[in-house]
């Protein structure tokens, strides 16, 4: 596991607990909910463009080189 699963993990973790506590303890505001919600959020996006970046990027050289032709 990576470390950016473990934080995406343990973020999310947060962010339920303080939705949770916000339903049924009335304790955070809504907007304190919603700020917990956004490092994991942001997190999660820049995992993703990560992934996606790399895929592209064999892609493009997958194409090179057929575009190309094999030498």
């Amino acid at each position: 596991m990576k470390l950016t699963d473990i934080i995406l993990w343990i973020l999310m973790l947060i962010a339920v607990v303080v939705v949770l506590w916000y339903v049924f303890g009335n304790s955070p505001t809504f907007e304190q909910a919603i700020l917990v919600l956004l490092p994991g959020l942001s997190i999660t996006n820049l995992v993703k463009l990560r992934v996606l970046e790399t895929r592209f990027n064999f892609l493009a050289r997958d194409f090179r080189e057929h575009a190309g032709g094999k030498k």
